[in-house]
């Protein structure tokens, strides 16, 4: 008796192209994955790839500095969610590129960089603008290729962008020898491939799915804590569905603002340093405020006793004092990467999963048999928390005792704008439906707190490597792949003039990408901690100029003019309105300068390494 044996699915075959030389096979492959535009800074080890550019369909954006390039990137992949293209040469140029690599591993963002290399032959030798960034990026790239054989180049590419984008996204570095460049061959494009080893892929069974159920029955405080899995995963649909049947309030982290709607009844915001003071108290609990961190902890009102961490890593950022995050509570952590399980909090239910999948069978499963329990007192205290403390500002007397007072608003202290006013004007007159970046400090978490996140990848900021410089060509990168979408980057003075000359991008390549800055002359951030750990001693945190404090420096409307980029200074408050409306009706670049006090702290604020306890939350 012959036993039937199930076939092996058919490989589809590869296409032979005509003979080609390797620069011109790498732009070949990246149109066959679909791109349409590469930020790229040309020089000696990658001009064969940019003349191989000049013939071809997709568009290059020259960056003023390859930063730039990489963060312009980002922001297109993760407005689309397909992976951004960079190149820069070798040496300087590659090196310049390390940061935007490192950004999008932190933050799991797919990422092609392609850098050109020495010859071969000069490999190892010191030659002119040498540098190993292939050994160089190997601790910030989920993976990277030498590429020492023309004939590699259609496979490599390919296999690139799988792993770029399946699984736990991240960057991909592609160094390719000037030589194997200029040499020629006729390629095999590969319609598909196969990594022995890599799945991309888990799900998690319906026995780990119905634990999760099971848990939800026994609980009487479930709480969903969601990150920037829910959007990599384009899940949010999935979230959505699964915590309106169940009626669980969610919260996230900031990678994760807008995977759930923030307008929502069940949004909680997002929580941990500086996020809502009601998140905070319902993961860990509601304690009396000490002063120091020796004190016990007196607690007022409880926490979740179930926490449903999805597509989180557990950041230090939003649990602060690990062990006493969710205390009391039994936790599960889904993720698709297994390395995140029990590697910063230790969990009850750690379960390897897809989030998409997993979160649609959830919301399948409630639906299919609704759990009985409404969880109405667990509402009415999250209600309660929510009336009790909710983001806000105050011109407090440290305000209106100012230098800023003094020296800017003297006689018209009633005018001045602070941080929030700016964002809350934006938020209304934008209708909450602009692409928000940001830059990193004070600024960026007043983004969070006050511009209300709708839709996913709507906030692009740098959270985990807390790149400052970032906003703007990230602006550019999200206006790029979102011609029709309203793109406005909110940045701090210190953080906008690290690549301030993706102005002349942004002009040149007509980039219709907006920023406000909100200028206060300082390091905000950093400032901040200095009050409150250095007894306000200055450590090099002050950026205009120390002869002349009268003046505003550097002048903003005076740099962007140099770029040919409009730019205004709004002083007063009669005059933010009216000029955001300018700024939203400009049909190019458009940059507002809008003078704020430097006294102004960002709360809620819990200090580094402390808890819920030690949380600062009111104005």
């Amino acid at each position: 008796m012959i036993k039937a044996t199930r076939k092996a699915p058919a490989r589809r075959r590869s296409e032979i192209g005509p003979t080609m030389f390797g620069s011109e096979i790498l732009v070949a492959c990246l149109e066959r994955e679909g791109v349409d535009t590469i930020f790229a800074y040309p020089g000696g080890a990658s001009m064969e790839i940019h003349q191989a550019l000049t013939r071809s369909k997709i568009r290059t954006v020259l960056p003023r500095h390859e930063q730039g390039g990489a963060f312009a990137a980002e922001g297109y992949a993760r407005a689309t969610g397909r992976a951004g293209v960079c190149m820069a040469t070798s040496g300087p140029g590659a090196t310049n590129l390390v940061t935007g690599i490192a950004d999008a591993y932190m933050d799991s963002v797919p990422l092609i960089a392609i850098t050109g290399q020495v010859p071969q032959a000069m490999i190892g030798k010191g030659g002119f603008q040498e540098t190993d960034i292939y050994g160089m990026t190997l601790p910030v790239v989920k993976h990277s290729y030498l590429v020492t054989d023309v004939n590699e180049i259609p496979r490599v590419v390919k296999e690139a962008f799988h792993l770029a984008q399946s699984g736990r996204p991240g960057p991909v570095l592609i160094d390719i020898p000037k030589n194997v460049q200029q040499a020629r061959t006729q390629p095999v494009f590969p319609k598909e491939i196969h990594l022995r080893g890599y799945t991309a892929e888990n799900r998690a069974s319906d026995l780990e799915l119905n634990e999760i159920i099971g848990l939800l029955e026994k609980s009487e405080r479930p709480l969903l804590y969601c990150g920037g899995g829910i959007i990599t995963g384009n899940a949010s649909q999935e979230l959505r569905r699964f915590a309106m049947a169940a009626q669980i309030p969610v919260t996230t982290t900031i990678m994760g603002c807008g995977a759930f709607p923030e307008t929502h009844e069940l949004s909680l915001r997002w929580l941990g340093m500086h996020g809502a003071a009601y998140a905070n108290w319902a993961v860990s609990g509601e304690f009396e405020q000490r002063k120091d961190p020796s004190e016990p902890m007196r607690p007022i009102a409880p926490g979740a006793d179930l926490l449903l961490a999805f597509g989180v890593r557990f950041d230090d950022r939003v649990t602060g004092k690990v062990e006493k995050f969710c205390e009391h509570g039994t936790i599960v952590h889904l993720d698709i990467d297994p390395a995140e399980h029990n590697k910063n909090r230790r969990v009850q239910l750690p379960i390897v999963s897809d989030v998409k999948y997993a979160l649609g069978r959830l919301a399948d499963m409630v639906q299919e048999r609704p759990i009985e329990k409404k969880f109405a007192a667990w509402h009415r205290q999250l209600a309660a928390w929510k009336a009790q403390a909710p983001f806000g500002y105050l011109v407090t007397d440290e305000v209106m005792k100012s230098q800023h007072m003094r020296e800017h608003l003297k006689d018209c202290e009633s005018e001045v704008i602070l941080p929030q006013m700016a964002i809350e004007v934006l938020y209304e007159l934008s209708g909450g439906e602009a692409i928000i970046t940001t830059g990193v400090g004070q600024h960026q978490m007043w983004a969070a707190q006050f511009y209300k996140f709708k839709f996913p990848r709507q906030l692009l900021t740098s959270a985990g490597l807390g790149a400052m410089g970032y906003g703007y060509p990230a602006a550019l990168g999200a206006k790029v792949a979102c011609p029709d979408k309203e793109v406005v980057d909110i940045d701090g003075d210190g953080s906008f003039l690290m690549n301030i000359q993706e102005l002349a991008t942004a002009h040149i390549e007509k980039i219709a990408a907006k920023a406000i800055i909100l200028n206060n002359q300082h390091l905000g951030m950093v400032m901040q901690w200095e009050d409150k750990f250095y007894k306000g001693n200055r450590g090099h945190t002050f950026l205009g100029d120390p002869a002349n404090r009268h003046q505003i420096y550097p002048d903003y409307p005076a740099v962007c003019k140099g770029f040919n980029v409009p730019c205004e200074r709004v002083m007063y408050k009669k005059d933010l309105r009216p000029a955001i409306q300018r700024l939203l009706d400009a049909r190019g670049p458009y940059v507002l300068d809008v003078i704020v006090p430097y006294t102004e702290h960002v709360l809620p604020f819990i200090p580094a390494g402390r808890t819920v306890a030690d949380m600062i939350w009111q104005p």
